[in-house]
């Protein structure tokens, strides 16, 4: 199943998520903004209506999009095959509206993420688009 990992960059931070308990799939795991690609649009189309719809971020306030090497996730938990689109979006806000698919978010440094709950494959999301 195909998805968008977007990782939101604000000057030198990132945005967590903590996703919703009422959530299908990783209830309570922080993680980027993300979706499914199943409605045939573009990754970064997909990431453009995802940051709108998840995080309250017009496209306005996009600076750039750039797509990371896709992999595959094995979740046996959920008996799925994850085709990970990493996407970094660069913003010029930090101003954010969540809907009801996260409770909380807090902006991190790359290496502070690394201390939190993090959903399955987002470790590998963050290198792919972090490694220099």
């Amino acid at each position: 199943m195909p998805v968008v990992n977007c990782v939101v960059q604000y000057k030198d931070k990132i945005l967590l998520v903590r996703r919703n308990e009422r959530m299908k799939f990783y209830p309570g795991y922080w993680n980027g903004i993300s979706g499914f690609l199943d409605d045939g649009k573009s990754v970064r189309e997909n990431a453009k209506e995802e940051m709108r719809e998840e995080a309250g971020i017009a496209e306005e306030n996009i600076v750039s999009i750039t797509e990371g090497k896709v992999f595959e996730q094995d979740e046996r938990e959920y008996n799925k095959m994850w085709i990970v689109h990493p996407v970094l979006v660069e913003v010029k806000t930090d101003k954010v509206k969540l809907n009801w698919e996260a409770e909380e978010y807090r902006w991190v440094s790359v290496d502070e993420a690394k201390e939190f709950k993090l959903l399955p494959g987002f470790e590998k999301v963050l290198q792919i688009l972090f490694s220099k």
